[in-house]
């Protein structure tokens, strides 16, 4: 843990965003979560939004193992998602990662998240390596949308209390969350990548 605690001063520094625990937060809605940090910048720091990259994190078999994460009761914090949503900030400090569900410092620097939440895909069976799907902030602001559908039960109730405000929608599109999930290269919006070609292009 000590290895961690070396990176928590980033979380020092000056941010375009609040503290993590005054930030829009609704828990298991990542998706919406990270849209409303890219409105942040855009209503606060418009000039900064094109250094911004949504990154959903997900696989074929939507089985994505991430370590550090808040809800789990494990001693390495271990959770098994079917994907996860977070926001990257290329700066003068070097790449940064805003997850509002880690443990980790926030924001932390895109090679020890990498490092500490993502781990070797080398080491994982093939059906839990993670892919990316990296799409830019303010492309992501003008077209993600989301009914909130995906978090119905069949009798109609909720997995988890969704938001307070209303649906995130466009004129064009209601609900496309899945396009954003899906890692298939020839479909939705971005660029998909593995880890290592996430370092390679970004760090």
């Amino acid at each position: 843990m000590n290895a961690i605690l070396e990176v928590s001063a980033m979380s020092a520094t000056s941010s375009v965003f609040p503290k993590q625990d005054q930030c829009v937060y609704t828990s298991q809605y990542c998706e919406e979560n990270v849209w409303k940090l890219c409105d942040h910048v855009k209503r606060h720091y418009p000039e900064e939004l094109k250094t911004f990259y949504v990154l959903f994190i997900s696989n074929q078999e939507k089985k994505i193992p991430l370590w550090h994460q808040k809800s789990s009761k494990r001693e390495d914090r271990l959770v098994i998602w079917d994907y996860h949503v977070v926001l990257m900030h290329q700066c003068e400090k070097g790449t940064l990662i805003y997850d509002l569900d880690t443990e980790l410092p926030f924001p932390c620097l895109l090679d020890k998240y990498i490092t500490f939440a993502i781990r070797d895909d080398r080491l994982l069976k093939p059906d839990f390596r993670r892919l990316f799907r990296v799409v830019p902030g303010d492309v992501y602001l003008n077209t993600f949308a989301s009914d909130r559908s995906h978090m119905l039960k069949e009798d109609g109730s909720w997995m988890a209390t969704p938001p307070s405000y209303p649906c995130i929608q466009t004129q064009a599109y209601q609900n496309n969350l899945a396009d954003f999930i899906s890692m298939k290269e020839n479909g939705g919006v971005g660029s998909v990548l593995t880890p290592s070609q996430l370092l390679q292009i970004f760090s």
